[in-house]
């Protein structure tokens, strides 16, 4: 197993022993949990894929490796001006189908199991939006868990929507992003909406590239809940009467995705602790989409 500690490269039996332990825990005031007691990207589940597994996507322990140390790169700076340190334990060998993020005191968790990166739904690009989506537990601002957490840990949605707003943009700027997303296939619904909000053709090429790893979470999640198809033209129409902390139903979480990936708010304007307006696009500021989906989030009057 690998971990990033502030930069330092370590592989020890303690820190795989002290990860296992935390694999065991319920929810507890460390851990990023949703209101039903669970811990984790998705809920609790009896998935395990094996490295040793035939049916793959392709993902190397190399290729797991390097994806979460780009988002460790961009983000254990900006933890560390908070005062504390960012720790990825990146365990390729476990077989578990998920992901978690725990806080013990000043020393920020963030676990990603091989076994989740090797589902073959999951594309490259979305095994970092669930890095970021992890990250964005500890540093995606409000709304928050509340109540289970010490109220540190942004909720679900926020999670999500961090993921796709800050923190893909953050690590992929600098990406050729043109020449990428000319090798995939990108859903023609994708490609005219970012089209018609970025203008400049690598930012709307950036957009695309998030809102397809945005997609394949989605259908892993549908997949998963045997819910109707997901699609970035059926938008969930649900509106919830006050925001919820649970995980969001798979089409609402590719909305965030999408929403996020569209609202072009610079990621360097951050979120906030507090604020649930700073950083990110509301409809009083004049946006008439990027903003979170009503289908896990309740607007405030200011928004």
């Amino acid at each position: 197993m690998t971990v990033w500690l502030n930069g330092n490269f370590i592989k020890t039996l303690a820190v795989f022993v002290a990860a296992s332990v935390v694999v065991s825990l319920a929810c507890s005031s460390v851990f990023a949990c949703d209101i039903h007691g669970k811990t984790g990207f998705m809920p609790e589940n009896n998935l395990r894929i094996s490295k040793y597994a035939k049916s793959r996507n392709g993902m190397t322990q190399e290729k797991f490796e390097a994806i979460i140390k780009r988002v460790f790169d961009a983000y254990a700076p900006i933890v560390a001006t908070k005062g504390a340190s960012l720790d990825m334990i990146n365990d390729w060998d476990d077989e578990n189908v998920n992901a978690m993020a725990s806080r013990d005191g000043d020393i920020w968790h963030v676990n990603m199991y091989g076994g989740l990166a090797r589902h073959p739904f999951i594309t490259d690009d979305g095994f970092m939006l669930i890095v970021c989506h992890e990250t964005g537990h500890h540093v995606g601002g409000v709304p928050k868990y509340a109540s289970g957490t010490d109220l540190w840990a942004s909720n679900e949605g926020q999670a999500d929507y961090f993921a796709s707003l800050k923190c893909m943009k953050r690590v992929l700027e600098k990406d050729d992003n043109i020449a990428l997303v000319a090798t995939m296939q990108i859903e023609a619904e994708a490609t005219r909406q970012c089209q018609d909000i970025y203008k400049n053709a690598d930012e709307a090429a950036l957009c695309q590239r998030i809102s397809m790893a945005g997609k394949s979470l989605a259908e892993f999640m549908d997949l998963l809940g045997e819910n109707k198809n997901v699609n970035f033209n059926t938008p969930d129409k649900q509106i919830v009467k006050e925001t919820s902390d649970d995980y969001p139903e798979a089409q609402c979480r590719l909305d965030t995705y999408f929403a996020g990936a569209l609202c072009d708010k610079a990621f360097t304007d951050d979120v906030s602790e507090t604020s649930p307006i700073s950083g990110v696009c509301i409809k009083k500021d004049g946006y008439k989409i990027g903003s979170r989906p009503l289908c896990w989030y309740k607007p405030g009057t200011e928004e």
